[in-house]
């Protein structure tokens, strides 16, 4: 049987499974983590919104949008980064515009967009980080 105590037990050790892998991650593995997130989040809003389940639209989009701000806006290095980083930050700004506006207007297409731009970056990134170094390096 499935009881309160359980469940308290289970998301314990998951935040205990979380943070043992952010601990041991690097830095381009944490970044991963927060695009894998994202993407995560976003498609749950996607689904909600298509079950017209509001309260679950509002969370998942609300958690995409502090991955954005709080997570890949905020590591973000300008100096060392220049343009791309400044390309990056406002591609995350317009990101966070959009999924507001989805969210207020209720609008899935909106949050396909964002979906597809995301999804653009984070391949990307899956892809640079997985790319085996050049010779000599």
């Amino acid at each position: 049987m499935f009881s309160p105590a359980n469940a308290r037990a289970m998301s314990a050790y998951r935040q205990v499974g979380v943070q043992s892998m952010v601990d041991g991650a690097s830095p381009q593995q944490l970044i991963k983590m927060l695009f894998d997130g994202l993407v995560a989040s976003i498609n749950a809003a996607r689904g909600a919104m298509e079950r017209g389940d509001v309260s679950e639209k509002v969370r998942h989009i609300g958690k995409a949008v502090r991955i954005l701000q709080e997570g890949l806006l905020a590591v973000l290095d300008k100096e060392k980064g220049g343009e791309l980083a400044d390309n990056l930050a406002a591609l995350y700004d317009y990101c966070t515009t959009r999924l507001t506006l989805a969210n207020a207007r209720n609008d899935v297409a909106m949050v396909n967009e964002v979906a597809q731009l995301v999804g653009t970056v984070a391949q990307g990134w899956t892809e640079m980080t997985n790319a085996p170094a050049p010779a000599g390096a």
